[in-house]
């Protein structure tokens, strides 16, 4: 258990990260493009882990078994929400983008207790759905210097956790008995496929800066690659409700590195739309709050 806080703070530290880096990349590269390369190059690095583990042979029999769940996962889990936080990073900084997305316990309790029959119902639950919601309002409607694309933006974060939340449903339905990296790796190849066409649709109009680049590989091995092997290790060694308590952390990584890295303001907006997401994903997911458990949740 002395390990838990150091892996699940680093885990956080990484996954904070994605959204400065983000920001940093499709400065220069099209959403579509930028998130192309990231899933692509990380899955072709997951996949070369996973065959580095048990052979190349059965990786390849393992990822063409577990095929449709993967590309299922790809879409949901992979290709949309990335490519919408991609998007919405054009038009809002990295940190909102960072509170935005912590509304995913709030969209996995809304469809797990719709898909999971066992899934506890209770006022307190239902009153963190209505705070995470005020929260969202908040983070979009007291800041309108940015105009309706900076609403649209974070909408288009919020949107991306509706579909992690959905992959995170899918997952406990169908997917328990593979093994999470070829789950990782073949989820990451199938969201380069699905992101071909918009790829091709919308490519780089000229070769990236530095600057641009080092963001993108920040990306794809910090929280990508690096991030989905530390992942693995906390599930594995601490179980998913222990690993849920980086929902909590990521979005104050993810505030602390905009602010000190790119300058980023930090609004009355932003701390009001973070207070209320951060109580009602609590209520919602059933976590410990201010040292009681609201509810247990499977989620």
């Amino acid at each position: 258990m002395r390990a838990y806080w150091p892996l699940i703070l680093l885990l956080a530290a990484m996954w904070g990260a994605s959204y400065l880096f983000i920001k940093v990349a499709v400065e220069d590269i099209p959403p579509a493009a930028m998130t192309e390369l990231r899933v692509l190059i990380a899955g072709l690095l997951l996949a070369t882990y996973l065959g580095w583990r048990v052979g190349v042979r059965r990786a390849l029999e393992e990822l063409r078994l577990a095929w449709k769940p993967c590309a299922v996962l790809g879409v949901i889990n992979g290709a949309v929400p990335m490519a919408l936080v991609a998007w919405g990073e054009t038009h809002i900084d990295s940190s909102v983008a960072g509170i935005a997305q912590s509304t995913v316990p709030i969209f996995t309790f809304l469809l797990a207790s719709r898909f999971l029959p066992h899934e506890p119902v209770g006022a307190l639950r239902i009153l963190g759905v209505a705070l995470g919601f005020l929260g969202v309002a908040a983070l979009t409607g007291l800041d309108t210097t940015g105009g309706w694309w900076v609403i649209a933006g974070t909408l288009a974060v919020v949107l991306s956790s509706l579909s992690y939340a959905s992959g995170g449903v899918y997952g406990q339905l169908q997917v328990r008995d593979i093994p999470g990296p070829v789950l990782a790796a073949g989820s990451m190849l199938a969201a380069a496929v699905a992101l071909l066409p918009l790829t091709v649709a919308d490519p780089p109009r000229e070769v990236p800066g530095m600057t641009a680049l080092a963001g993108l590989l920040g990306l794809i091995l910090l929280p990508t690659f690096a991030g989905q092997l530390l992942l693995f290790r906390v599930l594995r060694l601490h179980g998913s409700r222990k690993l849920s308590i980086v929902t909590y952390l990521m979005p104050a990584f993810a505030v602390v590195y905009g602010a000190v890295l790119l300058d980023e303001a930090i609004t009355v907006a932003m701390l009001a739309g973070f207070a209320l997401i951060a109580v009602g994903a609590a209520l919602a997911s059933g976590q410990r709050f201010f040292g009681v458990r609201v509810q247990e949740s499977t989620a």
